[in-house]
């Protein structure tokens, strides 16, 4: 799941993506408005954790527009104000979901992840191809029954594999989806992950590589 944090309170901002990092999403970070516009113009989440109070550009403009553009990005607005007003104005605007600061950590979580399955066509929680299967609820792989210890970013790539049913998947697809935008777009990343990840699978090899295209499961 790729997820963009949108609030000028830098060290909440920074605390809630590291957070979500460790819930094994790809997390963007934006503090005002019209960076997180750009942003939401160029790249494709699953959610945006959106301060309604931002500067550059008001909250409430970055959700009017990320409607107005058809985006299937889910919302989840943030804001201090605790009015039923509020919150029917918010929601009204195009957010999928609110909440109110302060909040628990494991809400939030909760509703990103809820929000995020909104946000594609549904999908079986558990993927299974060639004999590996990925429960994407409780975050585990096995092949013929055997448990994998993948990473983050292992498991992420044979999540994406699998989701393609066949279809090859590009290393850039891969790059949008498992990491977040620092990650450099001339990288290493994908092929590593890759070779350890073949690895960790075992023979034979359940993944082919197609020259100039990417891979397929």
């Amino acid at each position: 799941m790729r997820v963009l944090v949108v609030d000028d309170e830098g060290a909440l901002a920074d605390l809630v993506a590291k957070g979500l990092t460790r819930q094994d999403m790809a997390v963007d970070v934006a503090y005002r408005g019209d960076d997180a516009d750009e942003l939401l113009g160029v790249n494709d989440y699953d959610v945006v954790v959106l301060d309604r109070d931002v500067p550059g550009l008001h909250g409430d403009e970055v959700a009017r527009r990320l409607a107005a553009r058809g985006s299937l990005t889910r919302i989840l607005m943030l804001t201090a104000a605790t009015s039923l007003t509020d919150r029917v104005n918010g929601l009204e605007l195009g957010a999928d979901d609110y909440l109110t600061k302060p909040f628990e950590f494991p809400e939030l979580v909760a509703r990103v992840r809820a929000l995020g399955r909104r946000s594609v066509a549904p999908v079986a929680p558990v993927l299974e191809r060639s004999g590996i299967v990925v429960d994407t609820n409780r975050r585990m792989a096995t092949r013929q029954g055997r448990p994998l210890d993948l990473t983050s970013k292992e498991l992420g790539v044979l999540e994406e594999l699998l989701r393609a049913d066949g279809r090859i998947v590009a290393a850039e697809e891969l790059l949008e989806k498992v990491w977040d935008m620092n990650i450099d777009p001339f990288t290493a990343a994908v092929r590593v992950t890759m070779s350890k990840l073949r690895r960790k699978l075992g023979d034979p090899d359940p993944i082919r590589t197609v020259p100039g295209q990417g891979y397929a499961l």
